[in-house]
């Protein structure tokens, strides 16, 4: 039963060391994008809506049933890194 959603959706923001623009290039969005597309695809997160933003982005996503916010966003970050 792994497509149960057990939370609300979440809203969260990860912001580039020191305000620089480092998503400006598209090949960068692209791995923030091929990443929420790993975790929609195994199953891990409802995607409700992102903004990629050139110095941080905005998610809004609920996490499935087993995964835990915390292991979700330290994975996602631990990728797009």
């Amino acid at each position: 039963m792994k497509n149960i959603i057990t939370g609300y959706p979440n809203f969260f923001t990860a912001t580039n060391l020191e305000w620089k623009k480092l998503l400006a290039p598209d090949k960068y969005k692209d791995i923030v994008v091929n990443s929420l597309h790993f975790l929609v695809r195994e199953s891990r997160i409802i995607l409700n809506a992102f903004v990629i933003l050139p110095n941080h982005l905005h998610l809004i996503w609920q996490m499935k049933s087993r995964y835990k916010t915390d292991a979700v966003q330290r994975d996602f970050l631990k990728f797009t890194a």
